[in-house]
């Protein structure tokens, strides 16, 4: 496993919905869970919205996802996107969470740009997880790795 050190923040709010963006209603993971699971994966008992952690000085670089979905057209306006799925696992205190590191592939996002140093997990709901908490992030070495500072 490789792992990080990092800080919940706030992102865009695009994911959940939480933004009121009427091109993605009910948030852009709600729309996107029924491709993904006719993919094979599924992703219906994580929360619709993803959980933004700044990694700052590091970034992740990815290796070998566990699930890509390349070219995938899932927005009836936007283009086709290409997906990657890598596990995770999200340590707060003495509580590990499994779930999945989300990248669409910066270069294929036409919206919402995001840090470089900032990734986005897929979890389970997660009560009393507040903006600024400290986590530690692990990911299979051969999936990807954490570089920089």
């Amino acid at each position: 496993m490789n792992g990080t050190q990092g800080i919940i923040v706030q992102g865009h709010r695009v994911a959940s919905g939480l933004n009121g963006n009427p091109d993605f209603p009910g948030g852009t993971i709600r729309m996107q869970i029924p491709y993904f699971k006719s993919l094979g994966l599924d992703l219906s008992t994580f929360y619709p919205g993803t959980l933004n952690i700044d990694l700052s000085p590091r970034v992740f670089q990815p290796i070998a996802p566990a699930h890509s979905f390349p070219r995938l057209k899932w927005h009836p306006v936007d283009s086709a996107e290409d997906f990657h799925f890598f596990h995770v696992a999200l340590q707060m205190g003495n509580r590990v969470f499994d779930g999945w590191l989300y990248y669409p592939a910066p270069e294929t996002k036409p919206k919402h740009e995001q840090s470089p140093y900032v990734v986005e997990l897929l979890m389970p709901e997660l009560p009393g997880v507040s903006y600024g908490d400290s986590v530690e992030l692990s990911v299979p070495a051969a999936e990807g790795r954490f570089v920089g500072a």
